[in-house]
């Protein structure tokens, strides 16, 4: 390799012997082959992949999805099933709500228990023991079935038990499948989950029936106790990804001090954008989300439909719940001013719907809503998973499940009682101008305490030079 020097140069030395004269200044000098390596250019960066599906490059979370699927099919076949029991044994469609709501209580006091437990046990032995209580749970409740010795009192005694149990699986199995990749495809795990949440819940609902027709009510509890022992048997073997973000506390933290419960509810109630993120949420749980509700009285009311049109409007919701669920995972770099602009979005959407004069306005209208709704609660997610440190995100989780039982308890009465002064348009279009009116107000006035709703560059989650444990 020929190259032109210049300046005081050092002489070049032979492998063996006194320096060589240098050459004459005005000439380039030869640099003789060395048989070190010479180190070549890195190579170009590659583009940040803005796929989708780019966290299923990695092998451990394709095996935590399929197991993750497994689950949510075996749930809602108890679910479906579990309901259909209750209306057996009671003939009670208040029982059954009743039965549902004992399953959801625990989360209001003991999330933050449950999240605190997530920060402190390994995140893998976690989730494998939760999973196995909850197989053990669902086959005592078919043996109990089988048996037909199962009455209210069981049923709702099972039903607090594992909604107990869920305070603790449901944080851990969230960041268990987080820390399986790095930190940039934390969304696209998150937006996988929750098309595999919806695949699971699809299946589940059908395999629920064809299981209770041809094998009895038993079976499908029986099923649902073999998909947790999967999901059991497959988190030995998963593996995190280079960059996966560690969740063992730093060194030279008091662990005893780093993991009590209330420093997880301060770090939520000092950090603005949590707070912020729970205002959004929490108004658009409150005034708008329902669907169910909602565009159920409107079909049957106002537009003079059946079960047939709103059981397409409900199609159409699931189909636009997992296109958001793509887009969703897409993103790089969610935010909450970006949760907070979708949200007013699906709002004014909203508006809309409640003014529909048809139901086929009605069905173009709901595919866009069902869309921004799923990529909204998929960036609400990310930024609630990976803003805290990683040695609190159980605690925040924890404090989320609390918040996020009391907007589920209280949303739907209090929706209810709109749509009884309003009637289904008046509360659609109410509900929805207060959620835009409301993240507008939001909005302005943070950006005149300048409140950061955004991440800021410097606070943006990095992969961790090692593993995660």
């Amino acid at each position: 390799m020929v190259r032109a020097q210049s300046g005081r140069r050092e002489p070049p030395r032979s492998a063996a012997g006194p320096p060589l004269p240098a050459p004459p200044r005005s000439e380039p000098r030869l640099v003789r082959p060395s048989s070190a390596p010479v180190s070549s250019p890195p190579p170009p960066a590659r583009p940040a992949s803005r796929s989708p599906w780019r966290s299923l490059r990695h092998r451990s979370m394709r095996w935590w999805s399929v197991a993750n699927f497994v689950s949510n099919a075996g749930t809602w076949m108890q679910l479906t099933v579990q309901n259909l029991l209750v209306l057996q044994i009671t003939g009670s469609a208040a029982a059954t709500g009743l039965s549902m709501s004992v399953q959801a209580a625990p989360a209001l006091l003991m999330s933050v228990l449950g999240g605190a437990a997530v920060d402190r046990w390994p995140r893998k032995l976690t989730a494998a023991v939760s999973q196995a209580l909850l197989s053990a749970i669902a086959f005592t409740t078919a043996v109990l079935v089988a048996l037909d010795r199962l009455d209210m009192t069981s049923l709702m005694v099972l039903a607090a038990v594992t909604g107990t149990v869920a305070t603790v699986d449901n944080p851990a199995c969230a960041l268990l499948g987080n820390d399986l990749v790095p930190a940039e495809d934390v969304p696209s795990a998150i937006g996988v989950g929750a098309l595999v949440f919806n695949a699971g819940r699809l299946a589940g609902a059908a395999l629920a029936g064809v299981t209770v027709g041809f094998l009895g009510t038993a079976a499908a509890y029986f099923a649902n106790g073999f998909s947790f022992l999967f999901v059991t048997a497959v988190i030995p073997f998963l593996r995190p990804a280079a960059g996966a973000v560690r969740q063992a506390v730093a060194k030279g933290e008091r662990p005893q001090a780093a993991l009590t419960v209330r420093e997880g509810i301060a770090f939520f109630a000092r950090r603005p954008r949590l707070m912020a993120l729970a205002g959004v949420t929490g108004v658009s749980a409150v005034f708008g989300r329902n669907y169910g509700l909602t565009l159920a009285v409107l079909v049957t009311g106002p537009l003079a439909g059946g079960a047939g049109a709103f059981g397409t409007v409900s199609t159409v919701l699931a189909v636009g719940g997992i296109l958001g669920a793509v887009l969703g995972a897409r993103l790089r770099r969610p935010s909450v001013r970006l949760v907070g602009a979708l949200a007013a979005t699906g709002a004014l959407l909203q508006v809309v719907a409640g003014m529909s004069p048809s139901l086929a306005v009605l069905l173009v209208l709901v595919l866009p809503m069902a869309v921004v709704e799923s990529v909204s609660d998929t960036a609400g997610t990310a930024v609630l998973q990976t803003d805290p440190p990683a040695h609190l995100r159980g605690r925040v989780l924890g404090v989320w499940g609390s918040v996020g039982t009391v907007w589920s308890l209280g949303g739907p009465p209090a929706l209810g009682l709109l749509m009884e002064l309003a009637g289904p348009r008046g509360a659609l279009v109410t509900g929805g101008l207060v959620i835009a009116a409301s993240i507008t107000a939001g909005h302005l006035l943070s950006r005149r305490t300048h409140l950061p709703l955004a991440l800021p560059a410097k606070d943006v989650p990095r992969p961790a030079l090692e593993t995660a444990a």
